[in-house]
This record gives C-alpha cells, structure tokens and sequence, in this order.
C-alpha cells in the first residue's frame, strides 16, 4: 500500500506552530515511508477564508523548506485541491447516501433549530444538537418537498443504538457511543455548500488519504467520519491523533504564551532551521544523545511508534536554545545575509529602508564575527552593530569609571588605551593583540576589566558591548583614535 498523508488547513488565519507541526509530522511520515504528501486546502467557510491566508501558508511553507508532492498550485492525479472547486463531488455523494437511506432531508428551519437549542438551556436539558425531526418523514415525501424547491439540508443517518470503534496508531482501540456523537449532522447546507465532516471525507477517499494523522484535538469528529466511511462502504484510512501542543502552563498553546504564527517567529528573527528542528521533536523521538537534525536527517529517522502520548510542552527557551546553535553555525556570509533585511528595516545604514552601499555591506559581512558567538535572534543583530555604522553618543563621565575607580583614573587608563589602540589594530591576529594588552595589564599591575572598561565605552559607547578588540580592528585606527579624543575631552 503507498502511504498518502495530506495537510489539510483552512486559509482561515495564519500558519501557526500547531498546525505547522502537523504538516511536518505528516511531510516526515511520507518521506520515512518513500510516499506521498498532500496539501489540500479545505475552504469551504467562504466568511472566514481569505487569499492572504493562502498567500502566507505558501509562503510559509516555501521559507521552511517543506515541499508537496500533490497541491493547489502543483497539480497531481486527484485535482482539483481545493474544496470550493469540488462541490458538484460532494452533492454527488450526499445524494448517493440519500439513496442508500444512509441519509435524509431535513426541512428544519433555523429559526425552529434555535427555539429547540433556547429550550433546552431554559430546562438545562442535557440533550445537544439536532432532534432527528426529520428523520421520520417518509422518503417519498421528503424527495417530493426536496425536489419541489423547498429549502432542506441532508442530514447523516447516525445507526442508534450502536457502538463505533476503530484503531488509533497512537492511542490504541478507541470505542464510541453513537449516543454521544453529534445527532444526525448536516452534511450538504441549504445553500449547496458541504459541511466540513463530508469535504473532509469524501477527499480522504478519494485523493487515496492511507494514514491521518491529526491534532488530538480532532479525536471526537473520528467517530463521526468512520461511520461515514462505513455507510459510504468504503474502508477509513488509518487514524493517528498527535499529542497537543502546550504552553507552560499545562494549557493549549495561543498567543497568550507569546508568538504562534509562523509570521511572528520570523520577524523575531528564528533561522527556519531552528523552528523545523524544535517543533519536529515536539512529542516525537529520533536518536538518543542528538539535539541537532537536517530536514533531511528527521524523515530517514521518523516513526509512528516514537510519538508520545503525552502532550508537548513548547519551551520558547529552548528554542532559542536552538536559534543560538543554527546562528553560530552559520559562515559570516550566510550569517549577514540572513540578517541584512532586518538592518535594512531598522534603519542601519542611514534611514530605514535604505538598501547598504558596497562598502557597508562588506563591513556588516565583517562585523558578523563580533556577534555571532552571543546572538539569539537575527532582529538583535543590527542592533549590537549600531556603533560599528554610527557614531556613537558619548556618554556621561560617569560610564568611563571602572568599579571603585575614579574619574581620574578613568582617564589615565583610558589614555593607555589609547596608546594600545594602534598595536591592537596592526597585530597579526586578534588573539595576538588580546595577548599583548593582557601582558601590558599585567606589567601595570592593572586588572584587565579595569583598564579595558573606558576604551569599551569610548569605542562602543556602552559598557556591555562585543568584543572590543575585534570591534577596534573592524574601525581601524583612525576612527577608533578619533572616538577616543572626543571620550578624552569629556572625561577631562
């Protein structure tokens, strides 16, 4: 049997990290098993869908690197993908339902749907959902009203009385009460549109789905679709229900625990590296003693058996855990070229927006060495190398002295760090240079941290800065001497 996983999302809203983990574990199931992946995009909520959040899913989806074989925009053997473009299958289908008195008409106006639902909250009624009033109505009659152009929907014929069960890959045998499924749901609305429980099925069958694998939140809509497999006569594919995501509260991850959306991630500057290798272990295990996969490392290692049941804690720690490892690894251009749209955003090289000349581009290339070691996100980049494109504000005197110091004795020290400035830009290698100011400390009797303090804040103009001594030998000497003079007539 191939194996055909599809992602299913409805362009709706933003791509958000659950519903991304769903596509990944499916893509990576698919891959693992040399078959299919799917997109199909199910909008059939024509209110609420929207081409901007279709616009932004394939763009999600390009940045990270995760690619269909089967979709809206590359084609495949079960076209169209997309379900406001296969109504007349749906009405096909309820219709052969209707003739196999697997379904019927219902002619239940809403308004009489409403006063039933007000009832039952007026008595606190347990009851929920429809009353099956139109289930009596003879079959004749019904198609008679129906054909008459009375407005009607057709409703699934749920069996009474039964149990449904089916096998969770995950979860085990999973057995249901037809009782408590919803009553006899709509499955084609008044207005022709198929309802998401019979979209959703009939492209199951039909585009050959073999293996669903879902959100654990979709588990009470399973029984539903296997009885309606069953009354369609046709086999269900196999079900896996993936553990939930949470947040550190023991709660369903949202926007109250930070970024979701794919969109927010990216512009706090993950690299697509990151996100795909934090979400992908979020309840799944690949190698005992490895933290760090390729896209291509996760699919050779991806198993159903080592999802866990437990829901997934997000971490946002660790993910920047992880953002700091795939920042260090990149070289200096790959680092730069991934940061330079957010200089450019933040105004880096003159004004916002203004594009680096060919000059400020090889220099903040050089400038990924001074931050790279401590960066945990892209947009901080620029940020830390202001000072590098910028002359900085001297600050007060204040900032010059050292920890028990004085001003005066800022100033001295800071003019024997403006005698090292010249040797530290013309030693061979930075740790040379490093080495010989070490050495000059030592024979002054100085602590390092204090004699380096006042060329720190007249270089960078702050006293956490990167690395000084590479900072000064990006410079060069005669920027650096010059930002020491003007701290100099500060400090005098």
């Amino acid at each position: 049997m191939e194996v055909r996983v599809r992602y299913a999302p409805s362009p709706t809203g933003l791509q958000h990290i659950g519903g991304v983990r769903t596509a990944l574990f499916n893509y990576l199931f698919a891959r693992s098993q040399g078959g299919k992946f799917i997109l199909r995009l199910e909008d059939t909520d024509r209110s609420r869908s929207s081409e901007v959040f279709t616009r932004n899913l394939y763009n999600t989806f390009a940045w990270l690197g995760i690619h269909w074989d089967e979709g809206p925009d590359t084609g495949g053997p079960a076209a169209p993908y997309v379900q406001s473009e296969r109504f007349s299958l749906y009405r096909k289908h309820a219709e052969e339902l209707l003739a196999q008195d697997n379904a019927y008409y219902c002619f239940c106006a809403p308004e009489r749907l409403d006063q039933i639902r007000a009832e039952r909250e007026a008595s606190h009624s347990p009851e929920t959902g429809y009353d099956r009033h139109c289930r009596s109505i003879p079959r004749e009659e019904a198609a008679r009203r129906a054909a008459s152009g009375e407005p009607c929907t057709i409703r699934l014929k749920i069996p009474l009385g039964e149990r449904t069960v089916f096998r969770d890959q995950l979860l085990g045998d999973i057995e249901w009460k037809n009782d408590d499924v919803n009553p006899d749901p709509v499955l084609l609305k008044s207005d022709g549109f198929p309802t998401y429980h019979l979209a959703n099925v009939v492209d199951d069958h039909l585009m050959g789905t073999s293996h669903v694998l879902r959100a654990q939140e979709w588990l009470p809509s399973t029984p539903l679709h296997v009885i309606l497999y069953r009354a369609f006569g046709w086999e269900h594919p196999e079900y896996c229900h993936l553990p939930m995501v949470m947040g550190q509260d023991g709660k369903k991850l949202s926007k109250r625990h930070g970024a979701t959306s794919v969109d927010e991630f990216r512009r706090q500057g993950y690299l697509k590296e990151a996100l795909i290798n934090y979400v992908a272990l979020l309840g799944c295990s690949y190698e005992e003693g490895k933290d760090l996969y390729t896209l291509e490392e996760l699919a050779e290692r991806f198993s159903l058996d080592k999802l866990n049941k437990a829901p997934a804690i997000f971490d946002y720690k660790k993910l920047e855990w992880y953002n700091g490892l795939y920042i260090r690894m990149k070289t200096n251009e790959e680092l730069a070229a991934l940061a330079l749209p957010y200089a450019v955003e933040q105004g880096l090289f003159g004004y916002v927006m203004r594009e680096p000349s060919g000059e400020q581009r090889e220099l903040f290339k050089s400038a990924m060495v001074l931050v790279k070691e401590r960066a945990l996100f892209l947009k901080d980049i620029p940020g830390k190398l202001r000072y590098i494109f910028t002359e900085p504000v001297v600050p007060a005197a204040s900032e010059f002295i050292p920890k028990k110091s004085t001003l005066p004795a800022a100033r001295e020290l800071l003019t024997m760090g403006r005698e090292l400035t010249t040797p530290i830009t013309e030693a061979e290698t930075t740790e040379a240079a490093e080495a010989a100011v070490k050495a000059f400390a030592e024979q002054k009797g100085l602590k390092l941290g204090d004699l380096l303090m006042p060329l720190r804040v007249a270089i960078t103009g702050e006293r956490v800065s990167p690395p000084l001594f590479g900072s000064i030998r990006l410079l060069g000497a005669a920027r650096s001497l010059a930002r020491i003079d003007r701290a100099l007539v500060v400090l005098a």
